[in-house]
């Protein structure tokens, strides 16, 4: 091997690559508490990207249809201020139809709780009258009573300064969450006000340190990384919004109770993909059943018709449509995510597995095509 300027220059990288990664895994404990350090510094600046690129959505399509000209300095301003106002109505209409619902639900299983729980205690008072032998049976377990006094008088003595604790910590992330979202939203400002200027700046750094086709490569990426991202997220709360209003018409019209209250649960647990709704589905069957089990029985099979009509229909023509995963990806995107990130994890996942799905099947169009001609030739 010829020991010119190029070949050494690469020994040279492969070397400090090697320490570099030899370092990091001696000390990668280490290497993974700095990592959690720079990300809890960034992670405002982390939300604030988040929240300028969902309000970037409604912001574009509400520019685009502006009256202004095309060179206006109020067009994104005024963008930006409509989509922010948009985004709030929709939480406050929510909020305020929800609230009162919420409130008369409550007193209403304020009053259904006790009699259920009598209902409950007649029927297995009725149980045991039955059967004798369930009686006798209970009789011969024995509990040792000191004990459990002994262990609730230890928790409650111990259970003061925790709870103390605990309140002392949940104030102190309160108010650092909402100073790490304040800081967010303003930086989510600064970023949609500029995005064009910070796009440039992003070009001229990638044309600084990459080669023309390894730019072209990283903006295709990115380009379709965005659009795909934006994509999910559109047909995700389109998705949401008629599956909730399916629930609420279609329970209205059985005229089951907490109509209102369901399909909007429903609705918000259904930006959750695949398992979203079985949540919306366990609560509401819950209070259902606190007034009328029949009825939580009908509101069981309505669900599951419901659910198959959306997940057959609804779903891949919204939302399938427009991230381009087949089913079985999906799910195991869905899966990934909520292992490694909970329930943000679920949302991230689709569009990146998409991401990687499309340039993976585009990697492997291409070689075979190489193939193709090289067979050819």
């Amino acid at each position: 091997m010829d020991l010119n300027h190029e070949t050494i220059k690469k020994l040279r990288g492969l070397v400090v690559f090697t320490v570099v990664v030899a370092v990091a895994g001696i000390n990668y404990e280490k290497l993974l508490g700095v990592l959690k350090a720079v990300f809890h510094m960034m992670a405002p600046f982390i939300l604030g990207g988040v929240i300028a690129f969902i309000l970037n959505v409604p912001m574009r399509n509400i520019e685009k249809r502006l009256p202004c000209k095309k060179d206006s300095r109020l067009k994104r301003p005024l963008s930006l201020t409509l989509a922010i106002l948009a985004v709030l109505a929709v939480f406050f209409t929510v909020v305020i139809v929800v609230v009162p619902e919420l409130f008369r639900t409550l007193i209403i299983l304020q009053e259904s709780i006790p009699r259920f729980f009598a209902g409950l205690q007649a029927g297995l008072e009725q149980i045991f009258s039955d059967n004798p032998n369930l009686v006798a049976w209970i009789e011969t377990l024995e509990f040792d009573w000191k004990e459990v006094t002994q262990e609730v008088v230890t928790f409650l003595s111990t259970g003061a300064g925790s709870i103390l604790s605990t309140t002392v910590s949940a104030a102190a992330s309160i108010f650092s969450g909402a100073t790490s979202f304040f800081i967010g939203a303003v930086f989510a400002l600064y970023i949609l006000l500029q995005k064009e200027a910070l796009s440039r700046q992003c070009g001229k750094v990638l044309e600084a340190f990459f080669s023309k086709n390894v730019k072209e490569q990283i903006v295709r990426i990115a380009a379709l990384t965005e659009r795909t991202f934006s994509s999910f997220l559109t047909g995700q709360c389109l998705e949401a919004v008629i599956l909730g209003l399916m629930f609420f018409v279609v329970l209205l019209f059985l005229r089951l109770p907490y109509a209102l209250l369901i399909g909007v649960l429903i609705g918000f647990t259904a930006l959750i993909p695949i398992f979203g709704a079985f949540i919306g589905c366990a609560v509401g069957t819950f209070l259902i059943l606190i007034v009328n089990p029949v009825q939580a029985l009908i509101f069981l099979v309505v669900f599951f018709v419901l659910q198959q009509i959306e997940g057959n229909l609804i779903y891949p023509h919204v939302v399938g449509s427009s991230v381009g995963l087949p089913s079985i990806w999906v799910l195991v995107a869905v899966s990934l995510g909520g292992s490694a990130m909970g329930v943000v994890g679920m949302l991230f996942f689709i569009p990146l597995c998409s991401v990687l799905y499309a340039l993976f099947r585009e990697l492997v169009y291409d070689r075979l095509e190489k193939k193709k001609r090289k067979a050819a030739s």
